[in-house]
């Protein structure tokens, strides 16, 4: 049955977020357009290997299955290839046998316009322009970090259970909080997040994401838990109490909070088994893409 549009998850991804398109881009990159295309039209027929963002997106395609009507979850692919060149794209959709009905082959140009007229709540993309755009119309948006040098990532230690990791400040939250810490310092921070602990803080680009995740998983028996979430943030008391707070007054359930006090989360996001992490800065995103995949959201001060 169909559901209220509030349960309705909707991810769009880029071709290269999803396949490992590392070999036909470099052909773009060094021999231009037209060799590119000759390229994919005569490998059409081979099958793309597995990109950064495949176990999420095939994770994410599976609840559909397992909720039995109660939840539905999109995956839409925006796609800068061409209608001839993208017909590789879906060959390998099919032959993965993944549930990608919805796409846009824009031919060069920018997909993201259509983003927002496909309903979507998350766009991943390994074009970090694009992702710039779609964050400055307000939708959740982050860079695909490609796997670092050595790294091979898990499949999850439960194959059914999708793991999501965020950091907090400018990814579910604004950037206010971590701004006052860059411009004035740890003291500064720490005496302006104690004097607000009781004051929500502003919503950042991922929190409507979240929510529409926290509804899906309000629709699973708690005996079956589907998905989990977790917040690792560089936070450390008493800088907490505000993001705890924060949380329950949007009524958004995570399911796991670490704060870390400045240690390195990559080691943390391993022992969580993420099938992706967010983070706005790109330091934590290098550490975090050694152990799992990876998205960067290039947000707030950090960014600037």
């Amino acid at each position: 049955m169909s559901i209220d549009t509030g349960q309705r998850l909707v991810v769009a991804i880029s071709s290269r977020a999803l396949f490992d398109l590392d070999a036909s881009h470099n052909i773009y990159q060094q021999q231009g357009i037209e060799a590119y295309c000759q390229y994919q039209i005569s490998h059409e027929d081979e099958v793309l290997p597995q990109g950064v963002a495949y176990s999420l997106v095939r994770k994410l395609l599976s609840l559909n299955a397992r909720l039995e009507g109660k939840a539905e979850v999109e995956i839409v692919l925006l796609s800068r290839n061409s209608a001839d060149t993208g017909l590789r794209v879906f060959n390998s959709i099919e032959h993965y046998q993944l549930d990608i009905t919805r796409a846009a082959f824009t031919s060069g140009r920018n997909p993201f316009s259509y983003a927002r007229a496909l309903g979507t709540h998350l766009f991943l993309s390994a074009d970090a322009a694009d992702v710039q755009h779609a964050l400055q119309s307000g939708m959740a948006a982050a860079t695909i970090i490609p796997v670092a040098d050595g790294a091979a990532y898990h499949e999850g230690s439960d194959e059914e259970e999708l793991r999501i990791a965020f950091d907090g400040d400018a990814v579910i939250f604004s950037d206010d909080a971590e701004r006052v810490y860059q411009e004035q310092g740890l003291e500064a921070f720490i005496a302006s997040e104690k004097e607000a602990a009781k004051e929500p803080l502003p919503g950042g680009p991922f929190k409507q994401f979240l929510s529409v995740l926290h509804q899906i998983q309000s629709a699973m028996p708690p005996e079956e838990p589907l998905i989990r979430t977790a917040l690792m943030t560089a936070r450390s008391a008493p800088a907490h109490e505000r993001v705890i707070r924060t949380l329950r007054s949007w009524d958004i359930r995570i399911d796991e909070a670490l704060f870390l006090g400045g240690m390195d989360k990559g080691t943390f996001l391993k022992a969580f088994k993420a099938d992706i992490f967010f983070d706005d800065q790109s330091r934590h995103c290098e550490s975090a893409s050694k152990h799992v995949p990876t998205g960067h959201v290039p947000q707030g001060v950090t960014n600037e």
